[in-house]
């Protein structure tokens, strides 16, 4: 099944916390979607750049692109 990582980026001294307050609605989102195999988390770049991102099957990533509006994506590897 392949899957793509959409990412939203957020930079600042308050980055950390605001993607990780991102990540807790895009958590709610799947839950409230009912979308399955989905993993939300954060990832620290830096100190002034951390995402927050969405893995989902590829097939999900447009209904999800339409409504959440991701920075970014790109295909996603588990294996890596």
């Amino acid at each position: 099944m392949e899957q793509v990582k959409l990412i939203w980026d957020f930079r600042g001294p308050n980055a950390i916390k605001i993607a990780e307050h991102h990540a807790k609605h895009l958590k709610e989102f799947t839950t409230t979607e009912s979308l399955e195999n989905t993993t939300c988390d954060t990832e620290q770049i830096n100190p002034m750049h951390c995402t927050a991102f969405l893995i989902t099957p590829k097939d999900k990533m447009d209904f999800i692109r339409e409504r959440l509006k991701p920075n970014r994506g790109q295909l996603y590897n588990s294996k890596s």
